[in-house]
């Protein structure tokens, strides 16, 4: 009990430290998580600081805005660092950094090109380009709405970006611009510009340029006492790196898939367990991946639309309008899947192309053999069964029964024949069969 007391103590935990929490890679659910865990962890450890280290090409807006939050909430001031050399702040990781109390950048990174993207994967065009003088308004009248739409999106970026840089006291004109024009800026510029507050090598180094910096925090002023902090750096969990692994569009892809073949192969061979089991978990799993990311349920839609039409080919013999529709429907789906071009978030081609691939190799698999039965010889009635072996079904002399295919037919024989002896069919009269012992019909020329 008293070695549980002491390990629980304050005294094991680093009061006057900094948590360095690094976001890394493409900015979702689980960089939501991991920044979410590590703020309450140095709340709950009382850290006096917390620093986000940045290295990001962008990211989900969803994701951004939540994070943005966490940070404008936080109840310790938190310091954005775009470093070691050779990192980058682009696209969301700039909104992150105006939104931090502290913006500092290592020589040699840079932040910018924060123009949203269209939803849908398309990049938007300048909105502030000019348009032909002799453009026909009636060519040109059906792209306004589309227009509309992304001037909303830019114009929502602008502001949200510009009300950062107000409330944090950084260059919003520049703001601006990184947002309507997709500008960037080394990290020497964004100093001189005014967008970033310092610059500094290493962590260290950051943690000595900011002993006595004054900011502003929750409108009040507040003086920085950096020197002698511990940096402690919060790696994320197995949950945290579970989520990454689950929220990657091509794994959420992959297990759909999993899970809907599995569930197909469960009921048509009831019992077998195992594929319905795993079916239904990897379902489950992407249902759950799709509730956080940017899914087109219409691409959704054309996903399980192609999958049932390339399955009913096997049911329904169509001759390949059946297959061929389905596998356009899935390809289709596929590509308008993920509603963003957020970097890290888009499907595969590969997987795509390997995934259809791959169903219309099952497509040609059924049509083929059915291609196959359509060659063998035609038989109807009872005259299939001329030829046939069939079993003795008791001892008889003259007439009695045979079995053949699990059916119980009458039967004649010019000899006596014995329980459970093989006969062969020779000829058929209405419901009555004639047949002979097998060994007599093979002595026969």
């Amino acid at each position: 009990m008293i070695l549980g007391l002491w390990l629980a103590s304050p005294s094991t935990v680093h009061a006057s430290s900094a948590m360095v929490l690094k976001v890394e890679g493409a900015i979702g659910p689980a960089t939501l998580d991991y920044v979410s865990r590590g703020l309450k962890r140095a709340n709950l450890q009382g850290a006096k600081m917390v620093i986000l280290q940045l290295d990001t090409p962008g990211g989900l807006d969803s994701a951004m805005r939540d994070i943005i939050q966490l940070i404008l909430t936080s109840p310790m001031p938190v310091a954005g660092f775009v470093g070691p050399s050779g990192s980058r702040a682009a696209s969301a990781g700039t909104y992150i950094l105006y939104a931090c109390h502290i913006a500092a950048m290592a020589p040699g990174t840079n932040l910018g090109a924060a123009t949203p993207v269209q939803l849908g994967g398309l990049p938007l065009p300048t909105p502030s380009g000019p348009e032909p003088e002799n453009a026909d308004d009636s060519k040109t009248s059906p792209a306004k709405p589309a227009s509309s739409m992304e001037r909303k999106l830019v114009n929502d970026a602008a502001a949200y970006l510009r009300s950062l840089a107000q409330l944090r006291g950084r260059n919003a004109e520049w703001a601006e611009q990184a947002v309507r024009e997709g500008t960037s800026l080394s990290a020497e510029e964004a100093l001189k510009h005014g967008v970033i507050d310092l610059m500094a090598g290493q962590l260290p180094e950051l943690l000595q340029k900011l002993e006595g910096k004054e900011v502003l925090f929750f409108d009040q002023k507040q003086i920085l006492k950096t020197a002698g902090l511990v940096l402690e750096h919060y790696e994320a969990d197995w949950r945290t790196e579970l989520l990454g692994i689950l929220t990657n569009p091509n794994v959420a892809y992959f297990l759909m898939l999993i899970g809907i073949y599995g569930l197909i192969f469960e009921f048509a061979n009831p019992g077998t367990l195992i594929p319905g089991i795993a079916g239904a978990i990897s379902l489950l799993l992407a249902l759950y991946a799709f509730q956080v990311l940017p899914v087109n349920y219409a691409g959704l839609a054309l996903i399980v639309l192609g999958m049932a039409l390339m399955i009913a080919e096997a049911f329904v013999p169509s001759f390949g309008a059946l297959g061929i529709g389905g596998a356009a429907a899935f390809v289709s789906g596929s590509i308008i899947l993920m509603d963003t071009d957020a970097p890290g978030f888009g499907l595969s081609p590969w997987l795509v192309g390997v995934l259809t691939l791959m169903n219309l190799a099952f497509f040609a698999f059924v049509l083929g053999a059915l291609f196959q039965s359509r060659k063998r010889p035609l038989v109807s009635g009872r005259e299939y069964l001329i030829g046939s072996e069939a079993t003795v079904v008791a001892d008889f002399e003259g007439n009695g029964h045979v079995r053949i295919r699990g059916e119980i037919w009458k039967a004649s024989s010019p000899v006596p024949l014995v329980q459970n002896q093989t006969v062969i069919i020779v000829s058929v009269q209405g419901l009555l069969l004639n047949v002979n012992p097998l060994n007599l019909s093979n002595e026969e020329p």
